[in-house]
């Protein structure tokens, strides 16, 4: 499948936009993570972001997530822990009346933290990461600051197991595809500041919160599959000129990172799997 191949618009079918992660998935196995010649003068801050929609009912085993982190303050790191309201505040700040009222019709905590990190993650970059994620043992995390390029983690989903793939069977080159969903989580972003995948994410999020649509879904509008498309198409772009990714796949996030799944929020209408009942 190659980039002139693609009509237009293909990201916006999800069979065309997953095989095409598969691809670049499979071309970074080849290739490997190499660096760009040309780097960017936009270096990527040393700043953690991180959300919690109410600060006053922070539930105690999300905060020991939250607190693994600490030890990065003595590396140099700023932390920014946003909530509903300060997000509110930042993006007025920072932003117009179009991504003010789009994050004023994001219905769930989950869709509010998508749409804050994008435009964080636009206005001043560095890496965010999810509140129930821990940070592990080691300096692997320094991997993330050692150029310039956007990076985030891929993902695969199999529909008939009804199950995420392993991380690491991602990147075997013999995976089987059928019946799977290759995409890129919206967690973690690690990114300089004004990147276009970044730029272009949030306002593909803003269209659609705003369009008629009163119950936006939340992946496809502000969550991974907004990314994946976003991404997708903008990767197709840079290969019709000629230019090579300012992006890369993490391949070892879980040696770096992992999310807590056994949390006591997860049971309720706090995690966004339970929006509307389902």
């Amino acid at each position: 499948m190659t980039a002139h191949a693609l009509p237009v618009g293909f990201e916006e079918d999800h069979d065309l936009r997953s095989a095409f992660i598969r691809k670049l998935t499979l071309e970074q196995l080849v290739t490997g993570s190499v660096r760009r010649r040309q780097r960017s003068r936009k270096k990527i801050p040393r700043t953690l972001v991180r959300y919690w929609h109410d600060p006053h009912a922070l539930p105690d085993d999300v905060g020991a997530c939250i607190e693994s982190w600490t030890r990065l303050r003595a590396q140099d790191f700023q932390f920014r822990m946003f909530n509903d309201s300060s997000a509110a505040a930042y993006i007025a700040a920072n932003y117009g009346s179009r991504e003010c009222a789009a994050f004023g019709r994001c219905r769930h905590p989950a869709m509010r933290s998508d749409y804050l990190r994008l435009c964080f993650m636009l206005a001043e970059g560095g890496l965010y990461v999810d509140a129930d994620d821990v940070l592990g043992e080691g300096d692997g995390w320094t991997r993330l600051f050692e150029d310039d390029r956007l990076k985030v983690q891929p993902l695969c989903y199999d529909v008939s197991a009804g199950e995420m793939v392993p991380a690491a069977a991602i990147w075997r080159a013999d995976l089987p595809t059928e019946g799977r969903i290759f995409y890129v989580n919206n967690d973690p972003i690690v990114a300089p500041p004004g990147h276009r995948v970044l730029r272009r994410a949030l306002a593909r999020a803003t269209e659609r919160l705003l369009a008629k649509n009163a119950q936006p879904e939340i992946q496809e509008t502000t969550g991974p599959g907004n990314l994946t498309a976003v991404l997708a198409g903008y990767a197709r772009e840079l290969r019709l000129r000629g230019h090579g990714p300012d992006f890369v796949f993490l391949k070892d996030w879980g040696a770096i990172a992992q999310t807590r799944w056994e949390l006591s929020y997860r049971g309720d209408e706090r995690n966004w799997r339970n929006m509307d009942g389902s």
